[in-house]
C-alpha cells in the first residue's frame, strides 16, 4: 500500500510542491523568528495571516504586543528576506485584531465598539491561498478527482 506522501508526490509536479511547502515553511516559522529574536512569547499572541506584494501582514491581539514586535521590525523583515529570497518582501505591517475575539486568545472577551471615524483600516481581505487552489491543475480528470476526494474527507470528519 502505498503512503500518501507518496501519492500526493506522483500526482504533482515538483515545482507545485516546491512552493507548497515554501508557503508552509513561511506561515509556520513565525514562531522561531520570535524566539530568535528574543521575543519568544510574542509569539503566542500574534501570528502571520498574510503575505501581498512584499508586504507581511501580522495580526496582534494588543496593542502592547504590536509595541514590542514593531521595536524588532527591522530584524524580523531582514530575518524574511534571508529566509525568503523569492518572496521580495520589502515590508511588515502589523495591525491589531479588531472583531473582538481574536483566535489568539483563549478568553474570549466581549467586542468594544469604536465610532467608525476611530477605527482602524483592517488589512486586506486575505486572497485564496495560490498553494492549494485547483486552479494550477490543469488535467479536469484529476481536479475532479482531487474534488471528489476532498468531499470525501470533508463527509468522513463531519460525522
Amino acid at each position: 500500500m502505498r503512503r500518501v506522501g507518496e501519492v500526493l508526490s506522483a500526482l504533482f509536479d515538483k515545482n507545485m510542491l516546491q512552493k507548497a511547502q515554501n508557503c508552509s515553511a513561511f506561515f509556520s516559522c513565525w514562531r522561531d523568528l520570535m524566539e530568535k529574536n528574543g521575543i519568544a512569547s510574542a509569539a503566542d499572541h500574534s501570528r502571520i495571516i498574510e503575505e501581498d506584494n512584499g508586504l507581511v501582514w501580522v495580526e496582534v491581539d494588543h496593542p502592547g504586543w504590536k509595541q514590542i514586535i514593531q521595536t524588532k521590525k527591522s530584524k524580523l523583515l531582514h530575518d524574511f528576506q534571508y529566509r525568503f529570497p523569492d518572496m521580495n518582501i520589502s515590508g511588515i505591517s502589523i495591525v491589531l485584531y479588531q472583531d473582538g475575539n481574536s483566535p489568539l486568545q483563549e478568553k474570549k472577551l466581549p467586542e468594544k465598539k469604536l465610532p467608525e471615524k476611530k477605527r482602524k483600516t483592517k488589512p486586506p481581505v486575505p486572497k485564496k491561498d495560490i498553494c492549494t487552489g485547483y486552479e494550477a491543475i490543469k488535467d479536469e480528470a484529476l481536479k475532479e478527482a482531487l474534488k471528489k476526494l476532498e468531499k470525501g474527507i470533508s463527509d468522513r470528519e463531519a460525522s
